[in-house]
């Protein structure tokens, strides 16, 4: 089994990749994953889950959201979703903190981000992948209860408090960038 990193090449054996269980022991239970994988899977996410062919994105979500969205630039669409969703909920994507998609949804929306240390090993089938990630990950919290569940996890990580994500200035050339130097 490859990992998760070269999950778009034609060598890949799958393109769904579990949350490792771990992550979604230290973080309790969730009302609801809208992006689950198929049944039967090894380990729940969540009370309820949405998969395949239901449109995850497009149905109506509530409760406490778990969100292990497909990477990529789709991710952007369901943490949209997820910053607006009245029950709050928590995301796992890759921390690419300079994508104008990180940027967008969680520097400007989120009440807080636990970025994990080292790199994750994600699951295929209930097994672990023999490789990496290949990208860093972080938990993303949106809502106060969420952010108090990332502050609180048994993982190691750094947790950065958004309180006031709304006062996020976004920097949008590199003159800009160079202004704030």
């Amino acid at each position: 089994m490859t990992g998760m990193g070269s999950h778009q090449s034609a060598a890949a054996e799958t393109t769904t990749w579990l949350t490792p269980p771990g992550i979604i022991d230290a973080l309790g239970t969730f009302d609801l994953d809208p992006c689950a994988a198929p049944s039967p899977r090894p380990w729940p996410t969540a009370d309820r889950h949405l998969e395949l062919p239901t449109d995850g994105l497009a149905a109506d979500w509530e409760g406490r959201v778990w969100c292990n969205p497909p990477y990529g630039a789709q991710t952007w669409a369901w943490l949209s979703k997820l910053a607006t969703h009245p029950g709050g909920g928590i995301a796992l994507i890759f921390a690419r903190t300079e994508t104008s998609g990180f940027v967008r949804e969680v520097w400007g929306k989120a009440a807080g981000v636990l970025f994990l240390h080292g790199r994750l090993h994600f699951h295929a089938d209930g097994r672990r992948a023999a490789a990496n990630s290949g990208a860093p990950s972080c938990l993303v919290a949106y809502g106060s209860w969420a952010a108090d569940r990332l502050r609180g996890a048994d993982l190691e990580g750094t947790f950065v408090s958004l309180d006031n994500p709304q006062t996020c200035t976004t920097v949008d050339t590199l003159e800009g960038a160079a202004a704030w130097a």
